[in-house]
């Protein structure tokens, strides 16, 4: 018995596009994270999928709803996918983080530890994968939370810190007693 798992990072937000940090902030898709959601979407159309998952956040969501469309599927939300919690640094970009909590640990600026975000992640993630067996998913949640999890699954190989993944960009698991990692961030359907 496998699960695939399509794991997806959300569209654009003119957040993401100067670099500010979001967290748990719930900022809407811009004009083209909107595009990228449809053609994130269309990479999805020949695809035998089952179900659709998502962070409650709304750029997780609004990608998570134009991807289930075409199978009449009602997007399943859950706070478990969110992003890691920023604290007093979301809505900040990294230079202003920089200048105002220079010499403040994450803790006391309310940020979630990694390892918190990273439990959170492979919980929720391998719950979802049981709840499916042979059959394949999509999740769409937000960066953070994705490289968390492929850098557990990897043992640190891949992921926070090492892997870039980008606005729609695709990971693709399949899910048996342990984790797989089938790709990393597939984004051919931008290049449409």
């Amino acid at each position: 018995m496998e699960t695939i798992m399509y794991l997806v990072r959300h569209g654009e937000t003119d957040w993401n596009s100067v670099r500010r940090i979001q967290g748990h902030s719930d900022i809407e898709l811009n004009e083209l994270g909107l595009r990228q959601a449809e053609q994130v979407a269309g990479r999805f159309r020949g695809e035998k999928i089952h179900a659709v998952y998502s962070s409650d956040l709304c750029r997780a969501r609004d990608t998570a709803s134009r991807i289930a469309q075409p199978f009449n599927f009602t997007v399943s939300t859950h706070d478990t996918l969110r992003e890691r919690c920023y604290g007093q640094w979301e809505g900040l970009t990294y230079e202003e983080i920089r200048a105002r909590f220079e010499n403040q640990d994450e803790a006391a600026c309310g940020i979630e530890t990694f390892e918190c975000m990273q439990k959170r992640a492979v919980s929720a993630l391998t719950e979802l994968a049981k709840a499916h067996p042979n059959e394949t998913i999509v999740v769409v949640s937000h960066g953070g939370l994705i490289n968390s999890f492929l850098h557990f699954v990897t043992s640190g190989e891949q992921g926070t810190g090492i892997t870039r993944i980008d606005n729609t960009g695709i990971t693709k698991f399949r899910y048996t007693d342990f984790w797989n990692v089938l790709h990393v961030n597939e984004t051919d359907h931008l290049e449409a």
